[in-house]
């Protein structure tokens, strides 16, 4: 089946140019110019990438990508006429993983689909095993199914939440700090600020009353958990 991507925007030369060099490469494309309509579309049919413009009539790209965000980790591509690096940090921290000015080259645009895509792509596929299952405290992650149990009830995470929570709990007491848990989490090309990483720790610690998930002053987080129930 090929890949399925949402592209939100109210320009109808721009929706129809990107939606030509898309199709072109394989791409099956799903064209909505306003935010309310394509969130509506996708509970019933979840694209693979979002393509956001920011400037939308009602809702606007970053509230579509926050409420996005909620629900999956599926690749999002915001495109926008706004160049100030305010902007850019702000999508990205909402959740995006590229941020890309207009006026942009279709071509370009192409690239950085195929590049997000393959690092979709890459994350390994493993068969489970009992060391698939780790067990501190009261938190249990199954990394074969990608579960998380907390007090012995069932967490629903993203991926990067999962990720994160996996990263700590592999290594219980540990102090990563933010760039080190950015380029583990988010890759080393993203671009962006370490603020994501509070947002991610925030998110966790919300859905995970009692993680003991603690600040480092200055430096990062670690998961603290007593030796003799680690």
């Amino acid at each position: 089946m090929n890949q399925h991507i949402y592209l939100v925007e109210d320009d109808p030369n721009i929706r129809n140019i990107v939606q030509a060099y898309l199709k072109k490469e394989g791409y099956q494309v799903t064209l909505t110019e306003r935010a309310e309509e394509a969130w509506d579309n996708a509970q019933s049919q979840q694209p693979d990438m979002w393509i956001l413009d920011i400037m939308l009539p009602g809702m606007d790209g970053y509230e579509l990508c926050k409420k996005i965000r909620q629900v999956s980790e599926v690749p999002i591509i915001i495109i926008s006429a706004k160049d100030e690096e305010v902007d850019k940090i702000l999508g990205l921290e909402l959740g995006s993983d590229d941020y890309l000015t207009k006026p942009f080259s279709p071509r370009e645009l192409v690239a950085r689909v195929k590049r997000l895509f393959k690092r979709a792509e890459a994350q390994p596929v493993m068969s489970k095993t009992k060391q698939d299952v780790l067990e501190i405290d009261q938190l249990k992650m199954d990394q074969a199914a990608r579960q998380v149990f907390w007090k012995d009830e069932e967490i629903d995470v993203t991926t990067k939440e999962f990720d994160m929570l996996e990263i700590f709990a592999k290594q219980p007491n540990r102090a990563f700090s933010r760039e080190e848990l950015l380029t583990i989490i988010w890759g080393d090309d993203y671009f962006g600020s370490d603020r994501a990483v509070d947002d991610l720790v925030k998110r966790l610690r919300k859905k995970l009353d009692g993680l003991p998930v603690e600040t480092v002053w200055g430096y990062g987080y670690r998961l603290h958990i007593d030796e003799e129930k680690s």
